[in-house]
């Protein structure tokens, strides 16, 4: 997975963006970390239906439990979330991330209010896609 900061570390760097154009210009920078996702991996199964841009999101679990998560969207500030999203869950076993709720944090940034109804409703289809696909790695 790419190199992505903590979640305190990207709460703060957030709240230093003066207003949301900025906050969105990060939001796409973050995305622009995560590694390329190999071609074979964009196949449907792994295509996150409830998205409105196309997004592609793998889960394998790695050394000593942990999950590593691979993603990409053909859509800039798509992918961006997709990274904000990683960032919560690297580190994780599959049961963390099962358990963990993050959306406090999407809260915490006020991102809910500021992203359009088919972005907010992507941005859960991949979280519930995260996480069956952590429960399955159980």
């Amino acid at each position: 997975m790419a190199s992505l900061p903590e979640p305190q570390k990207l709460a703060r760097n957030f709240a230093r963006c003066n207003d949301w154009e900025e906050k969105y210009l990060y939001i796409i920078e973050l995305g622009e970390r995560l590694a390329p996702l190999p071609e074979e991996w964009r196949k449907p199964e792994n295509l996150i239906s409830g998205c409105q841009s196309q997004v592609w999101i793998v889960t394998q679990r790695g050394e000593h439990g942990v999950v590593a998560l691979y993603g990409d969207s053909d859509a800039a500030i798509v992918k961006g979330l997709i990274a904000v999203v990683f960032s919560l869950y690297q580190g994780l076993t599959a049961q963390e991330m099962v358990e963990l709720d993050v959306r406090p944090f999407f809260d915490t940034l006020a991102l809910s209010q500021h992203l359009t109804p088919s972005r907010t409703q992507g941005l859960e289809a991949m979280l519930r896609a995260i996480r069956a696909q952590a429960a399955a790695l159980i």
